[in-house]
């Protein structure tokens, strides 16, 4: 992928660290949250704001735009040769209800400081560059996540996304569309020559290695299984001991099971319930009924299916000592990824001449980039975060942090895209 010119050109390159941060503090003045992070879900009024402040800047640094019916921006900086196959930035605006400034947006507001600096340097690429804001990453609002970059790749139809409803009944795509950011263009209906996403780690390793700049070699994949236990509502007080059908008791009990079963699955094996609900929820009644979300993650495939057949074999036969009835259904869904090793190698390099401390490491969460990765050559670089702190409005990372990881996305975009200077 790379150009006739290497990357000898862009060796002394840096985008404007300080024009880079203020981008992120202005957009975090956007849906501010009620702890000094941001609540700003997707389709909401807040998120169209922060669409049309990111549309402005792109359109002010020379972008032009296209939206698709998902929503989906897509914002072009123009290459010496159009017809080629676009080299794409991207990642997500919208937040977590209690979210932090950087997730996702760093990533989306780095690809347009990218275009910023080239245009002040007068760089030039064979191929154009595009900066992607994907529609409702997080899934917080409209389950499932990665749902609009998801039909991009054909994982599902327009028909599913639209018809998805948050906790108040409203559609994807009623709100898409009250919003003013349903675009014309079919999703998916775009050439990608490579793709990156700059994200922050959102897990303490790089940090405590004291890595500035994390190369993804791999995504984990995941299941989430939906699991309901139907047991009977009793009185606390008058049901004896012996005599209890305790869905309370099951929850408890497949808990410690899925922690011993990802402890039993180590290294790079992990699992928890989250979602958790008992009902009915009063405090003088035995729960005769409890419905919760086991989340088993790993970057290797064979772990992520054992872990689940484990768990469903375990949690069936803890149900039957307890005399409880059990469902568990999948809600949840993607293999391992394994991303493209020779954009990974462009990102490696391009740390190394800058200087900059760098490691491999697996993504624990999904994002945009593992659909993407089904379509293209795509690669996701990542910088610390504090703590590993992340979907919490006290997510933080520094100035200094936010440029190496965003210098790297410079020079490896530049080499995929080719550049001409």
């Amino acid at each position: 992928m790379t150009g006739p010119n290497g990357t000898s050109a862009a060796a002394n390159l840096k985008i404007d660290g300080d024009r880079l941060w203020d981008s992120l503090m202005e957009m975090a003045r956007i849906g501010p949250g009620v702890a000094g992070g941001n609540n700003r879900q997707t389709l909401t009024d807040a998120d169209a704001e922060g669409r049309r402040l990111f549309q402005g800047w792109c359109e002010n640094a020379g972008m032009t735009m296209s939206v698709d019916r998902m929503g989906n921006m897509f914002m072009r900086h123009e290459g010496a040769e159009p017809d080629l196959d676009p080299v794409y930035i991207g990642s997500h605006l919208d937040t977590q209800p209690t979210g932090g400034k950087y997730d996702g947006v760093l990533g989306v507001l780095a690809g347009l400081e990218v275009i910023r600096s080239i245009r002040d340097m007068g760089v030039k690429t064979r191929r154009p560059i595009v900066v992607t804001n994907w529609t409702n990453e997080e899934g917080t609002r409209f389950a499932p996540a990665m749902l609009a970059s998801g039909v991009f790749a054909g994982i599902h139809d327009e028909d599913f996304a639209n018809s998805r409803e948050d906790a108040e009944g409203k559609r994807f795509g009623d709100e898409l569309q009250r919003i003013g950011w349903r675009g014309d263009e079919s999703p998916g209906d775009r050439k990608i020559h490579a793709m990156f996403e700059y994200h922050i780690e959102q897990g303490p390793i790089l940090e405590a290695e004291g890595k500035q700049i994390g190369v993804v070699t791999h995504g984990q994949g995941l299941w989430w299984l939906q699991v309901t236990l139907t047991g009977k509502d009793a009185h606390t007080g008058s049901t004896p001991m012996d005599m209890r059908v305790n869905a309370g008791l099951g929850m408890a009990r497949i808990t410690e099971a899925v922690h011993r079963i990802a402890m039993d699955h180590q290294p790079n094996a992990v699992g928890a319930i989250g979602q958790a609900n008992v009902y009915p929820n009063s405090r003088n009644v035995i729960p005769g009924k409890a419905v919760f979300t086991v989340d088993f993650r790993s970057p290797e495939l064979d772990k992520l299916s054992s872990m689940r057949a484990r768990l469903e074999t375990d949690a069936a036969e803890i149900a039957r000592e307890l005399g409880l009835g059990i469902e568990i259904e999948p809600v949840g869904h993607f293999d391992p990824v394994t991303f493209d090793p020779e954009l990974a190698d462009m990102l490696r390099n391009a740390a190394g001449r800058l200087g900059y401390s760098h490691m491999d490491i697996v993504s624990g969460a999904g994002h945009d980039a593992c659909w993407i990765n089904r379509l293209a050559p795509t690669v996701m670089i990542m910088c610390p975060c504090v703590d590993g702190l992340s979907h919490n409005e006290a997510e933080e990372i520094s100035p200094e942090w936010a440029s190496a990881g965003a210098d790297v996305l410079l020079h490896a975009a530049l080499e995929a895209a080719e550049i001409l200077r």
